[in-house]
């Protein structure tokens, strides 16, 4: 089980999007991606930027596949996985201050 834990097996995956918002349908199909990748566990890091966690190299290609399957018929969307040591040096500047990354979950995923 600690080979499966480890910070060089855990992914993050990261899903960046540009996605159109000039019609009513567009603004819709934008709406719906984001609710549907908060759904499947991800969260905004900046605005078309959403993380999510996975413990193992299997769930991430599990998320990639569900994005892949929500994708809205026009604008782009690019998925980049990271494993959890690369994602430890990731560095955030809020304004002139420094901000850690936000750490891994402690728990389990069971599903």
């Amino acid at each position: 089980m600690q080979n499966r834990l480890n910070a060089y097996r855990s992914m993050w995956l990261f899903v960046f999007f540009d996605l159109p918002t000039e019609t009513k349908q567009d603004k819709k199909e934008y709406t719906t991606f984001r609710k549907r990748l908060q759904k499947d566990g991800f969260s905004m890091m900046q605005y078309s930027v959403y993380t999510r966690h996975c413990a193992s190299r299997e769930s991430a290609d599990v998320h990639v596949s569900r994005v892949k399957q929500m994708l809205p018929p026009k604008g782009l969307v690019t998925i980049a996985q990271f494993t959890d040591k690369q994602y430890s040096r990731i560095i955030n500047f809020w304004g002139n201050g420094r901000k850690a990354v936000t750490p891994a979950p402690k728990q389990l995923e069971m599903f």
